[in-house]
């Protein structure tokens, strides 16, 4: 079992042979190789569960200033994908992984088959309601994927996104302003974590009861180069935050050309207003058959998916020509393993995958019985609101097993039967980034992504009364 530290005192010993931190906040990489099979994990767990708050801050910090120390850096695809819209490489379909569980295990896996792969053009990210129900703020998640990366003798840049930074339609009806503030404060909070790849939907205020596209479009408009604008002010210095926008909820109906034409036309014109001069958006999602997690069947499994290329094709061609990397597909990771080659084909920029990693977890054979009817019991007792009529109890299982992962985040990273259940999320990794292109990304991704050392925050007040102990 991993240490997890009670206090900063605790932690530097426990580091002590790893790496080391002077009076004026410099860390040391003492021994790189004690640092990777040893230290990065104890800075994982202690950040993710330690219940003494100056030991989490510290594991955060130190996190990053490893990752630094060793080679890492926090980077943005905006770069990658401006070559990309000038033709400079194809057949490369960027995966972007949402780590639900197992956060610091499966990122450091990801990066492994990457390696192994010379592939470096991967993201994590985290959608802001992925936060709440795993217990993640960007702080957290970003802190277990350095510690990975370490632990994966990563170098280079770090792809870390926020995904789906989304304004809830009933909310922003009940209250546009809060939402708009909420909006702010976790661009912020992912900017001061590390992120350097922010996607702003507000594809949910699209108003289709109005005749004309644009004005369809309007609120969605105004609201994300809002978002973008702030973003462009926040962002460190001599880095362009790659931002994503959104044209349709995944879900509904499928993405058309004049919506994408009159969404790009929109927002150039509202973020030249408000901050003129500022880079625009690197991508934008759009709707093509697709949904959030997949339908589940009464019986178990998910239904088949008609999920329309040509819309990928045909809108990405438009983007493109308009200055973007493409088009972006959502709710990806359930569909058959065998259609994944086909987005690298339609010139798809960007593919996310989320709900079929935590399927690989929760449907392992080797995922415990006494867990799983746990877990069960739990959301018949936490979310039995989110049964929907007539679901059966797998249906409903599977809707909501995802809420469970914040409250058994401890016993699913200490799960027994964990190697066999990465040994599974390998082979899917690799799958899929052999289908995406990202096999051979490294060089691509060296020639085009320039190394920006992270501006790392002071080291908390703890850590430095604890080295000066």
């Amino acid at each position: 079992m991993t240490q997890v530290a009670t206090s900063p005192n605790q932690l530097l010993s426990a580091l002590q042979a790893s790496l080391t931190v002077a009076h004026d906040g410099t860390l040391t990489v003492r021994d790189a190789a004690r640092l990777r099979t040893e230290g990065a994990a104890i800075i994982a767990w202690s950040a993710a569960f330690s219940t003494d708050e100056a030991t989490v801050k510290s594991a955060q910090w130190l996190a990053r200033s490893a990752a630094a120390a060793s080679g890492i850096y926090s980077a943005s695809t905006a770069p990658l994908y401006a070559a990309r819209a000038k033709g400079a490489y194809e057949g490369l379909s960027v995966p972007a992984i949402n780590l639900r569980a197992q956060v610091f295990d499966m990122a450091r896996t990801a990066l492994e088959c990457a390696a192994r792969l010379d592939g470096a053009a991967l993201i994590f990210e985290l959608a802001r309601s992925e936060q709440t129900y795993t217990f993640q703020r960007p702080v957290d998640y970003a802190t277990s994927i350095f510690a990975a990366a370490i632990a994966a003798g990563w170098h280079g840049p770090l792809f870390i996104q926020g995904d789906h930074y989304q304004f809830v339609a009933k909310k922003y009806a009940a209250d546009p302003d809060a939402v708009t503030a909420e909006i702010a404060r976790a661009c912020h909070l992912a900017v001061e974590a590390g992120y350097r790849n922010i996607d702003i939907d507000a594809s949910t205020l699209v108003d289709l009861s109005h005749a004309d596209v644009s004005e369809q479009q309007r609120v969605n408009v105004e609201r994300s180069a809002e978002a973008a604008a702030l973003i462009r002010a926040i962002e460190p210095r001599g880095v362009t935050i790659s931002i994503g926008g959104e044209i349709g909820e995944v879900g509904t109906n499928n993405s058309t050309e004049e919506e994408l034409t009159a969404y790009l036309d929109g927002f150039e014109a509202e973020l030249a207003r408000r901050r003129p001069g500022a880079p625009g958006l690197s991508k934008v999602s759009v709707q093509t058959g697709t949904s959030h997690g997949g339908s589940p069947l009464p019986g178990g499994g998910v239904a088949a998916v008609s999920l329309d290329f040509s819309v990928l094709e045909r809108l990405g061609e438009l983007a493109r020509a308009r200055g973007l990397a493409g088009v972006v597909q959502h709710g990806a990771s359930t569909l058959p393993e065998n259609l994944f080659h086909r987005f690298p084909e339609a010139g798809t920029a960007e593919v996310h995958l989320a709900t079929g990693f935590q399927n690989t977890m929760y449907d392992h054979p080797d995922f415990p019985e006494e867990l799983r009817s746990e877990i069960a019991a739990w959301l018949k007792a936490h979310a039995a609101e989110e049964a929907k009529p007539g679901d059966t109890e797998e249906q409903f299982v599977y809707r909501t097993r995802k809420k469970a992962l914040g409250p058994f985040k401890r016993q699913l990273w200490e799960i027994t039967s964990k190697a066999e259940i990465l040994d599974a999320q390998r082979e899917r990794f690799h799958s899929l980034f052999t289908q995406l292109g990202v096999a051979g990304t490294r060089a691509l991704v060296t020639r085009w992504v320039p190394e920006l050392p992270d501006p790392l925050p002071a080291a908390p007040n703890e850590l430095i009364s604890a080295v000066r102990d």
